[in-house]
């Protein structure tokens, strides 16, 4: 197994809680009895409902096809009936959104799936085959899956991020453990792609059944093109950037993705299901969620129908126990929080945890900031949070550029080191947000003023055409009168010739 000669620049060492949901095999026996699949599950457009109120649908079957490139189908979970097809409350990224949902009654007496998915034999076709199929990333981004391999230009080296770093999350790790092969094989397959001569499988310190278990499916399969990777334990080593840089020493350039430097990473999670897809023509259907912390009665790592309520998922997992302080989807670091257990789970839900009033802080007093500089330390994009913050309350964006706000990826550390309890990172999540809307708003004037300056050079073309119009007419004009005026004046000069010839006659 490489030695890796690189640390994690910052980062924390947190208690990692997830040893209460790794007790047990990973739950498959879930039956919720309604669904609501929504159309926005992936980071870009949401899919085009195309299903309606009363009809029957399959499981596996399309009911939303993709808008756009960035865009991917959604596929009815389960067989059913379908209730209703309107907006709904959602698990967004990092927070709640409004959606189209197609909600569907589970119908168990309905057998049969949907036809089968194919695997073509082209590049563009299986690209094309992934976004029909639904395939996300599977760690929490939710990038739809064919666009990011789509652009394969350099790529050398695939990195499968089995990290999972976040504190109670343990869903790749039980995957890894039991679907090892079917793993490596969606790598195998991810890698022909991407046409990369070499894949990393990052997998931390703390999960050795995990890395026997991946170990031996690489030996099994015979291709020395995949090794293993121990990352050191420390949140958040599983971010792209940081797997880049633990695992080779290099820095992805500012305002750029690991493909600039020839990485393309991937979960461990999508690999999996692109192996589905490969094997067995199935889209992307269900997830595994851990559903844990102190709240639940019975902590434990569930296969998910996409759209069950998170209500039916801990119910299946024994219900609350006393005392349950705050439910929040996610992870404890990157999740948020949530005042309703009636949110469907997503493509994008890896976590929920409901947590007791011991697990979480009950007080959130802000105090000044006294420029310790701790949250510049354990920063792993080493950026300088203090002075984020103090340009993230003024909303000055040129300044928040120069500091590379761009580059947070919100992983919380800066929270956690803060002797002021401040919320760094809402701060900058608020600042990214309101830079978001200034940049529309910004090309909106922009294209307003282009819009003015082509209606200028219109009304001036057009001023220019009359006026041009107009000269071209009192020339004309003129021509015509002194046309006329030599005529009259000819045939003055004649009468005159006819008089003074009469007159010398009559003389």
């Amino acid at each position: 197994m490489p030695e890796l000669g690189t640390r994690l620049t910052g980062g924390l060492r947190l208690v990692a809680r997830k040893r209460m949901s790794t007790t047990s095999p990973i739950n498959r026996a879930l039956a919720p009895q309604s669904l609501a699949i929504p159309m926005t599950q992936q980071s870009g457009p949401a899919a085009v409902p195309v299903v309606e109120p009363g009809q029957t649908v399959l499981r596996g079957q399309v009911i939303g096809k993709p808008r756009e490139a960035r865009s991917t189908a959604v596929h009815a979970s389960l067989s059913g009936h379908v209730t209703a097809v309107g907006r709904r409350t959602v698990p967004g990224g990092y927070q709640l959104i409004q959606t189209d949902c197609v909600e569907i009654d589970v119908d168990p007496a309905i057998h049969g799936s949907a036809p089968a998915l194919g695997w073509p034999e082209s590049r563009s076709e299986r690209l094309e085959a992934l976004r029909n199929s639904g395939i996300v990333g599977l760690g929490g981004a939710a990038f739809p899956t064919a666009a990011k391999l789509e652009n394969n230009d350099g790529c050398h080296t695939l990195i499968l991020n089995g990290a999972e770093c976040e504190p109670y999350i343990s869903c790749d790790d039980l995957l890894m453990r039991e679907h090892a092969h079917e793993i490596i094989a969606g790598a195998k397959a991810i890698m022909e792609l991407l046409n990369a001569n070499a894949c990393r499988v990052a997998i931390e310190n703390d999960k050795p059944l995990a890395t026997a278990a991946i170990d031996a499916a690489i030996e099994q399969l015979g291709d020395d093109r995949i090794t293993v990777a121990k990352v050191p334990t420390i949140y958040p080593a599983g971010g792209e950037r940081q797997l880049v840089e633990i695992l080779t020493g290099e820095e992805v350039p500012s305002g750029k993705f690991p493909i600039a430097c020839g990485y393309v990473c991937q979960n461990v999670g999508t690999a999996y299901a692109v192996n589905r897809l490969l094997r067995h023509g199935e889209p992307l259907l269900t997830r595994i969620v851990s559903v844990t912390g102190a709240g639940i009665s019975e902590p434990q790592n569930v296969e998910v129908p996409i759209g069950t309520s998170i209500r039916e998922l801990v119910d299946h997992c024994g219900g609350y126990t006393e005392d349950v302080g705050r439910l929040i989807h996610g992870g404890a670091m990157m999740g948020y929080s949530i005042s309703t257990d009636e949110l469907p789970i997503t493509k994008a839900t890896n976590c929920v945890v409901a947590a007791q009033a011991s697990e979480v802080r009950d007080r959130y007093d802000e105090w000044p900031c006294i420029r310790c500089g701790d949250c510049a330390e354990v920063c792993p994009a080493r950026l300088l949070p203090q002075e984020l913050l103090r340009y993230s309350r003024s909303f000055e964006f040129a300044a928040l550029d120069n500091f590379g706000l761009r580059d947070c990826i919100e992983c919380g550390c800066c929270d956690v080191a803060c002797p002021s309890q401040i919320p760094l990172t809402a701060y900058f999540r608020g600042a990214k947000h309101a830079w978001a809307k200034h940049e529309q708003h910004q090309e909106l004037a922009d294209t307003s003023y282009v819009r003015y300056l082509s209606k200028q050079e219109r009304l001036q073309h057009q001023q220019a055409e009359a006026s041009s119009f107009r000269n071209e007419l009192k020339a004309k004009v003129a021509a015509d009168s002194l046309s006329r005026h030599e005529t009259i004046q000819a045939a003055i000069d004649r009468a005159r010739k006819r008089r003074s010839a009469d007159k010398e006659v009559l003389e």
